[in-house]
């Protein structure tokens, strides 16, 4: 079929989610279930969502009351018990709905008045086969129901051209249904043993192809050798350690060893360093380029944004000061003439250390001698993206950052590509910032601020959008206009639409002091480091990811002083934000971030780091993510048999597809 509807609007939207083919619809599985059982009415406890069988037993009255249309009549269910039962705003059930004729009546029990506040009823029993309901992510304007019937229109036209790649004996080892039966069930199914079976196979799937991408990327990585090199001696590091402006926590010593051990193996380094906001990862990466130089060679540090490389160079300048080692800034904005000079200088290695962006690995720059190649927001990047880098050098050691902590024995599973190091512990400069939960309009904010400014510190606020949106919630132009009419030319305005010579203004200004507030969308996530700023406004909390708002917060009290951090929302359901308000740790907070997002729902995991599954929950599931793994393994191990090879051609596919899209 070459339109998936009807409707160009309809084309459009699923357009819009990545939705093109009738095998893209059936991918797309219900975010939930909603059960349509009859309620068993024995002990019916306050507040507890029902579904009833039986006869209207009154007319149906309609009253208006403070502008509310409210319908009202008399209920008996099959077991003959009896329920008032009221809906509002459906004034047209007077119409519908006829007395001593039987309906399914959904809605919420109120034990006190014997009451069923409706929420849905229907003319007649509900079949058997139509009592669970799938529920769908869908864009606003695509109703649920006309999902359904296309994800079951799609089915049909797929039928018989559905395969599996786990392998026969996989399937019979676990019993796992055939993969067209398990879609069958995930869109349409007749009970909840069905829905399990049908997540059992696609989530196994899912997790055996990951597995399987990752570990050919380890065996392609460890296959690469380097040219002999003289050792590098931890000892001969301390001298420069001895300059740093800070000592080393236990962990910080620990993944430095880590990585100057893997530096002298002869194999490829491919090693990830992850930590909490203000663990010190730069200043570990700063450790292992200074032990790269040692051993004669260059080092490269990438970062994602302009912002994040300019910040690495100013460290980078700062911690090095005391050595003769020759550092550089490249990026995509800098001046022609520099870049031929900074492009000449790195190929007859005259430079020890170039930091910057995507530019590092442009096809015209070449190194002398590559030695290291640093990636920060390692995520950001694809693997291709990686190797074009490290390529660049005679097959140079990879040492990834990541700012979002995530349990060591989850993180074996999902970087099962990558030698892990963690930190965990912060410097002694701890951060000390109090998280609170206030309204958008709450006294607190303006009372905050202004105790900040008379302290002599700086502030950011954050906003969820750049525009004004008709859905209420606050964005960057909104908040600077009524930040500038109270505190005037103290307040700065940034965010990703701007060009970026204003960017680097605004940041300058922020940097000096010159401007006191910063008002800006998620972009100072990572990659911004104003010692001075301790207060942070964060506006419809709600609508971050909780480790997104702990990355965030992380920009404040970066110099140990006492800092506030206000989550300010007005939507009811605040409860999700109170871990940031008892704790400051990541792993904790990443942790409790996925369990509040359901398997396919990981909003932001691109920005997270976090690998983006359509059918998996990576903690729920972290169980199928150890047997995927061990059997990934297994698979490799006996490459020639026929009955893999199209699973492991797969799962070379994905990576390459993968690349193409960061690419």
């Amino acid at each position: 079929m070459d339109k998936l509807t009807k409707s160009p609007r309809l084309n459009y939207l699923l357009g819009q989610m990545g939705i093109f083919t009738p095998y893209d619809v059936i991918n797309h599985l219900p975010r939930r279930y909603e059960d349509f059982s009859y309620t068993i009415e024995k002990d019916l406890k306050d507040k507890q969502r029902v579904v009833l069988l039986g006869k209207v037993i009154s007319i149906p009255k309609a009253t208006n009351a403070k502008g509310l249309h409210i319908v009202t009549f008399d209920f008996m269910s099959r077991s003959r018990r009896y329920y008032r039962v009221v809906f509002f705003n459906q004034p047209y059930l007077t119409k519908t709905v006829k007395i001593d004729e039987e309906y399914s009546l959904v809605g919420s029990f109120n034990l006190k008045r014997n009451e069923v506040d409706g929420s849905k009823i229907y003319k007649g029993e509900i079949p058997v086969e139509e009592r669970l309901k799938p529920i769908y992510s869908l864009p606003s304007g695509y109703e649920n129901h006309l999902y359904a019937s296309l994800a079951r229109k799609c089915l049909n036209e797929v039928q018989g051209q559905i395969f599996t790649t786990i392998p026969y004996d996989y399937l019979n080892k676990y019993r796992l249904v055939n993969k067209e039966v398990a879609l069958n069930w995930a869109h349409n199914p007749k009970s909840p043993e069905e829905i399990r079976q049908a997540l059992r196979h696609l989530k196994y799937e899912e997790a055996l192809l990951f597995s399987l991408k990752n570990q050919l990327i380890r065996e392609s990585n460890k296959s690469l050798s380097k040219i002999k090199k003289e050792p590098i001696d931890l000892d001969i590091c301390q001298p420069f350690l001895d300059t740093l402006p800070y000592k080393l926590t236990k962990d910080q010593e620990e993944a430095s060893k880590e990585i100057i051990e893997d530096m002298n193996q002869s194999s490829l380094m491919y090693r990830l360093l992850q930590g909490d906001v203000g663990t010190g990862k730069t200043l570990v990466s700063f450790v292992a380029l200074f032990a790269n130089h040692l051993r004669g060679d260059q080092g490269a540090l990438m970062a994602p944004t302009d912002a994040l490389a300019r910040q690495h160079y100013a460290n980078a300048c700062k911690v090095f000061k005391d050595t003769k080692l020759k550092i550089a800034l490249l990026l995509g904005s800098t001046p022609a003439s520099e870049k031929k000079q900074i492009k000449d200088d790195l190929k007859e290695g005259y430079i020890d250390i170039i930091i910057g962006t995507h530019a590092l690995f442009s096809k015209d720059v070449i190194y002398s001698s590559l030695g290291l190649v640093i990636i920060d927001e390692q995520h950001r990047f694809g693997v291709n993206q990686r190797i074009a880098l490290a390529s660049k050098g005679e097959h140079a050691d990879l040492l990834m950052m990541s700012a979002t902590p995530i349990p060591r024995s989850l993180a074996l599973s999902i970087y099962g590509d990558l030698d892990i190091s963690t930190l965990y512990t912060f410097p002694s400069t701890k951060r000390d910032v109090k998280t609170l939960i206030c309204g958008t309009e709450d006294k607190l904010i303006f009372d905050t601020v202004d105790k900040a400014l008379e302290d002599g510190k700086q502030v950011y606020v954050i906003a969820p959008l750049i525009d004004f949106s008709e859905n209420g919630k606050f964005s960057v132009e909104q908040l600077f206009a009524r930040y500038a009419l109270r505190y005037k030319a103290q307040v700065g305005l940034l965010h990703g639409k701007m060009k970026q010579e204003e960017k680097e203004d605004v940041l300058n200004k922020f940097y000096s002091g010159e401007i006191k507030i910063l008002v800006s969308t998620q972009v100072v996530e990572v990659g911004i480091d104003v010692k001075n700023a301790n207060t942070m406004i964060i506006y419809d909390a709600t609508n971050f990811g909780l480790a997104s708002l702990h990355q965030l917060r992380g920009r404040i009290g970066r110099d140990g002083s006492k800092s506030t951090c206000l989550l300010a929302t007005n939507e009811e359901d605040k409860d999700k934000l109170d871990i940031l308000t008892r704790s400051e740790d990541g792993f904790a907070i990443a942790e409790e971030d996925m369990k509040q997002r359901g398997p396919g729902e990981l909003a932001g995991v691109k920005q997270s780091g976090i690998p983006d599954f359509n059918f998996l929950n990576i903690v729920d599931d972290y169980k199928i993510f150890v047997v995927a793994r061990d059997d990934a393994k297994d698979i490799l191990k006996q490459k020639d048999n026929k009955h893999y090879q199209w699973l492991i051609k797969r799962a070379t596919q994905l990576i390459n597809q993968e690349d193409l899209k960061r690419a």
